[in-house]
């Protein structure tokens, strides 16, 4: 096991030779390397997590209440007064960033509701959402055309009129 390297130098120790410990050594770096693998992957999926869990539970607002005839009328409002504002409006950027995320919350909050999508209101206020949501998608930096704003008017009154009266 141990041997001697020649001979020894006047004054100076005898030279034993060590077992090279390499193999050893080899495998404990990948068992770490494998540990540390799998630590940073458990760490992403725990922050990963974390978001969720921190972004489902925050509460945030998106000015819906959750009654559809309330909400219907509140959105169709809305989006009246944002399609009316004219092209060198300052507020028009705003008001377009505010109808897109209405838009968005109300389709997400109403469309899987059975009771709801079937209605008369519902079909033609989706229509006009529709409508409005792809022009700001293709057309994001342009007002809205008149013969689509008369065109989302007259859907988006007729929506409120058949809520309110419940078909």
């Amino acid at each position: 096991m141990f041997e001697r390297q020649g001979a020894p130098a006047l004054g100076s120790p005898p030279t034993i030779a060590i077992p090279s410990l390499y193999p050893m050594s080899a495998v404990i770096t990948a068992w770490s390397q494998r540990l540390m693998g799998v630590v940073a992957r458990m760490a992403i999926a725990l922050g990963l997590c974390a978001c969720l869990l921190l972004t489902a539970c925050s509460g945030a607002s998106t000015g819906l209440s959750g009654n559809y005839v309330e909400d219907t009328v509140a959105v169709a409002d809305v989006l009246l007064a944002t399609i009316t504002l004219g092209a060198d409006d300052p507020t028009r950027p705003d008001a377009e960033a505010q109808a897109r995320t209405l838009i968005n919350s109300y389709t997400a909050r109403y469309r899987p509701r059975s009771a709801v999508n079937g209605l008369a209101s519902f079909t033609t206020m989706q229509t006009a959402l529709n409508s409005l949501a792809g022009h700001y998608t293709n057309y994001p930096n342009r007002p809205v055309p008149e013969a689509l704003r008369d065109r989302l008017t007259k859907e988006l009154k007729k929506a409120e009129a058949n809520v309110v009266r419940g078909a």
